[in-house]
C-alpha cells in the first residue's frame, strides 16, 4: 500500500463522537464536530453526523465547499473569522460564521443580500486568550449593529481559550460569557441560540461535577472526538479511543551509523544549530540509523508518537531519521507512528499523503 499514509478508523471516531455527545447532552450543551484537522474530511464528517453532532464546523471555506460538493446538507459553522476577500464565498458556503470586525459582518451582509440568503453569525469575544475577538465592553454596541443589518441574524456569542494563550476554560470566564449573553438578550429583546463556551479544552469545565454550566449551550469539539485527549494535558479522556490515526511510512535507509556527525557543523536546512552531539546522549558509538520516507513537508516530526524501540533524531523535508534499538527493518518495511493534533493537521492536509479509512460508515 502507498505510503505515506494516514489510516483512519472511522469506528474509533463514531464512538468518541457519541461518547461526548451523549455525556454533554446530559448537561444541555450540543456538540459541533468539526473537521479541520482532517481537511474536511466527508467521510470523518459524515462519521460526527452519525455520532449525534447537531452541526460541523471548519476554519476553510475551500473545505467548506469540499463539505458542500459531497452532498452534505447539514448546517456549517465556519470557525475562523472570514476574510473579507471571501465573503461571498463564505455566504454561499455556510450557514454561520464566527466573527469579530463589524467591518466584516457589513461585507457578508451585503453578500447575503445579493445572494439571497440569511447567514447566521456568532460574535466572538476576547476573555484571556488573546487571539479573535471584541473586547467585552464593545459586545453591545456590535450586536445592536448586527442586528440592524439586512442579511444576516445574530445567532449567538462565543468564545475561544487555550489555543493561543492557553488560557484554561474556567468558572470564570465561563460565567462571563454567560452574563455577557444575558446582557445582549436583555439589550435586544431576544434569546440568543447559541452560546458557545469554546472547544475540545472546555471539557474538564463542562464535566466538572456538579454541572454549573450557566448559559453555555454549545461547544466546538475537534481534537478530543479524533484523538480521544484533553488539549490541555494530552492525556488521555477516559471512555474514548486514541488510536483513531496512524501515520505510516515506508522505511527507505537501514544501516549501522555513527551518532555524532563528522566534521564541523553549522544550521541544519531549517535553521537549528545543531551541534556536534546528536544521537542517544552524544556517546561516541555506533547504531542503528533508520531513514523513513516522511519529511516535515508531511508531517509535523515532533507530532510523532515512536513506536516502542524507536526514538526520533531529526527530520528534514523529506526524511526522518530514527534510531532503532534492537530491530533491524529493512528498505521497504512499515513503520507506525500515532499522532497529536499538529501532526494529525499536517498529514491530513498533506498532498504527498494518502488518507485510507477501514470501518466505513455507510455512504
Amino acid at each position: 500500500m502507498t505510503c505515506p499514509r494516514v489510516e483512519v478508523r472511522l469506528d474509533r471516531v463514531g464512538r468518541n463522537a457519541r461518547t461526548l455527545v451523549d455525556r454533554l447532552g446530559s448537561i444541555g450543551i450540543a456538540v459541533c464536530g468539526v473537521t479541520k484537522a482532517t481537511g474536511g474530511s466527508p467521510k470523518v464528517a459524515r462519521e460526527l453526523l452519525a455520532g449525534g453532532v447537531t452541526a460541523l464546523a471548519e476554519s476553510r471555506v475551500e473545505n467548506v465547499e469540499r463539505l458542500r460538493r459531497a452532498g452534505i446538507a447539514t448546517e456549517i459553522v465556519l470557525v475562523r473569522s472570514p476574510m473579507p476577500s471571501q465573503a461571498e464565498r463564505v455566504v454561499a458556503a455556510a450557514d454561520i460564521s464566527l466573527n469579530s470586525e463589524v467591518d466584516v459582518i457589513e461585507l457578508l451582509s451585503s453578500s447575503a443580500v445579493r445572494a439571497g440568503r440569511l447567514h447566521g453569525v456568532v460574535l466572538m469575544i476576547e476573555l484571556g486568550d488573546l487571539r479573535e475577538g471584541l473586547m467585552p465592553g464593545d459586545v453591545l454596541d456590535a450586536a445592536r449593529r448586527v442586528a440592524s443589518m439586512p442579511g444576516v441574524v445574530l445567532r449567538g456569542v462565543g468564545v475561544n481559550l487555550a489555543c493561543q494563550s492557553g488560557v484554561i476554560p474556567d468558572a470564570s470566564n465561563m460565567a462571563e460569557l454567560s452574563a455577557i449573553a444575558v446582557c445582549v438578550e436583555a439589550d435586544l429583546g431576544v434569546e440568543l441560540e447559541l452560546v458557545s463556551g469554546g472547544n475540545s479544552a472546555n471539557l474538564a469545565w463542562a464535566l466538572k461535577e456538579p454541572a454549573d454550566t450557566g448559559r453555555i449551550n454549545h461547544l466546538r469539539l475537534g481534537e478530543s472526538i479524533l484523538l480521544g485527549r484533553d488539549p490541555l494535558t494530552r492525556a488521555p479522556i477516559a471512555g474514548l479511543a486514541t488510536d483513531a490515526f496512524t501515520v505510516v511510512g515506508e522505511v527507505i535507509e537501514s544501516k549501522i551509523k555513527p551518532t555524532r556527525p563528522r566534521g564541523s557543523t553549522g544550521q541544519n536546512a531549517f535553521g537549528d544549530a545543531v551541534g556536534d552531539a546528536v544521537g542517544s546522549e552524544g556517546r561516541d558509538r555506533s547504531c542503528r540509523r533508520v531513514i523513513v520516507a516522511l519529511g516535515r513537508q508531511d508531517v509535523d516530526p515532533d507530532g510523532l508518537e515512536m513506536p516502542e524501540g524507536y526514538r526520533i533524531v531529526g527530520a528534514s523535508s523529506d526524511h526522518l531519521v530514527v534510531e532503532a534499538g534492537c530491530d533491524a527493518p529493512v528498505p521497504g518495511a512499515e513503520l507506525r507512528f500515532g499522532v497529536n493534533y499538529s501532526a494529525l493537521l499536517r498529514a491530513m492536509t498533506s498532498a504527498s499523503v494518502l488518507t485510507c479509512f477501514t470501518d466505513e460508515a455507510p455512504a
